[in-house]
């Protein structure tokens, strides 16, 4: 059986995008994911603006994401 899985090389970053997101890329420059945020619903007391992020909370579960290959690193105990 042949280990066709792709690799993500770390270590993981983070990039602000124009489109109210961060994004998340391996070293290769490999796009892994996007974590939108709607700070402008937040600004105006929007009715539904609870069922979006915070542009705050998005960059940190970004940051907390590009730290999974770090974690995974680590020894278990």
């Amino acid at each position: 059986m042949t280990d066709n899985l792709r690799k993500f090389t770390p270590p993981w970053s983070v990039q602000e995008g124009d489109d109210q997101c961060f994004r998340v890329f391996d070293a290769t420059g490999f796009f892994i994911c996007s974590v939108s945020h709607r700070e402008d619903l937040h600004a105006r007391s929007f009715q539904y603006a609870d069922h979006h992020m915070k542009r705050e909370e998005a960059r940190r579960v970004a940051k907390a994401i590009s730290r999974l290959p770090d974690l995974l690193k680590r020894p278990s105990y």
